[in-house]
């Protein structure tokens, strides 16, 4: 049993984009789906498929790569993790790497990239960032 399942997931997408494999399957979650559609909004994934072959759902994550076979992500890591938790304000909300990189919130409103969270002017727990 994983007791974070949202790290299991981001470990899964780096070490397939190490590895160069064209997908990477993880157990299906909402939240786990909210998180690829926003990697997919964001450019650093294809696509997904929710696949029902299995008794137990799986999300298959489509990786993305550029002309010379490198991966887009670089980085992927857990920020709010189950034994500390990572709240931000929205005035703490600043724009990291010079706004190439993206964080992932939660929120009252949902899940949602810190450029959204900046312009609905909400703070949330950052989930993880990605560049």
């Amino acid at each position: 049993m994983h007791s974070d399942p949202i790290a299991d997931l981001l470990t899964r997408i780096r070490n397939g984009a190490r590895a160069h494999l064209p997908t990477v399957d993880v157990p299906h979650s909402n939240i786990k789906v909210e998180i690829v559609k926003i990697l997919q909004a964001e450019g650093y994934i294809t696509g997904y498929e929710i696949s029902n072959e299995t008794k137990f759902p799986t999300i298959r994550v489509q990786l993305r790569y550029d002309s010379k076979r490198n991966s887009l992500i670089n980085h992927i890591a857990r920020v709010s993790k189950p034994g500390l938790r990572i709240y931000r304000p929205v005035n703490e909300l600043k724009p990291i790497r010079s706004g190439l990189a993206t964080r992932i919130l939660s929120t009252s409103a949902g899940l949602m990239t810190d450029r959204e969270a900046r312009r609905r002017r909400m703070g949330g727990e950052v989930l993880c960032e990605v560049y």
